[in-house]
């Protein structure tokens, strides 16, 4: 027998879907701005072991000569990133989905177990509401790390206006180089995120579509679930009927 599990409202998912676009410009016109100055590499006392990134990388994706279209880009979307953002954290508190996202103590003990099945070192996933600690954490890491994103903006692209959260982030230099780990941390959470999506199937991302996923009781490849809420299940089992003498 199956049942809907209504998972992901409507006002989630379209704050969801108009990030991911939004996202990208800024990560495209914020790489045609960075290339301008791109003093950022790993090195092991005067081996360069990563570049951050090579001549290679921006003539494939045809980046130099274009920090004025990048400006320009990157400003008009970042007000779309803010406002977007803006609503979603105040659809979350006025909702109450806050409670789905914010960790709890018990959030890093189920980190460590989601991680520990992932790896295929635990047979069972851990229960969970709606969202397991691992992903509360992320969740939860990525709201802040758009917060920090528009803060050192704003910092470095006016750091005169608004020298005073220049100066509490650091200066610019530091500003500027909290702003590009973000953006790092961005990329590597898409990667991580679009393997865990492949991995759970086609209908935990369909219910980012259509907001509900189907899933069939008592399956053991199924983790255990509180959904919030549950619909009646669309596959009863028939009732017997009595037989008249």
């Amino acid at each position: 027998m199956k049942r809907i599990v209504h998972k992901h409202p409507l006002a989630i998912r379209w704050f969801h879907w108009i990030n991911f676009p939004v996202l990208f410009v800024m990560i495209w016109s914020g790489l045609l701005i960075y290339w301008a100055y791109d003093p950022y590499k790993i090195t092991i006392g005067s081996y360069t072991l990563v570049s951050f990134f090579p001549d290679g990388f921006y003539k494939f994706l045809k980046v130099p000569r274009r920090l004025a279209e990048g400006m320009a880009w990157h400003w008009v979307f970042m007000w779309l990133f803010m406002l977007n953002g803006l609503a979603y954290v105040i659809y979350t508190f006025a909702s109450g989905e806050w409670r789905h996202l914010v960790p709890n103590r018990n959030s890093f003990r189920e980190a460590i177990q989601v991680t520990l099945y992932d790896l295929g070192l635990r047979k069972t996933q851990p229960s969970f509401v709606k969202y397991n600690g691992a992903q509360k954490i992320a969740y939860f890491s990525i709201m802040l790390m758009g917060v920090g994103s528009i803060l050192t903006g704003f910092a470095i692209y006016k750091p005169t206006q608004f020298s005073w959260l220049t100066s509490l982030l650091g200066g610019y230099k530091a500003a500027r180089l909290e702003h590009f780990v973000l953006t790092v941390g961005y990329v590597l959470f898409f990667f991580v995120h679009i393997g865990q999506v492949i991995r759970a199937g086609w209908n935990n991302f369909q219910s980012m579509i259509t907001g509900f996923e189907v899933i069939k009781r008592n399956d053991p490849k199924q983790p255990s679930v509180t959904p919030d809420p549950i619909s009646e299940p669309i596959e009863p089992t028939p009732t017997p009927t009595p037989l008249v003498a």
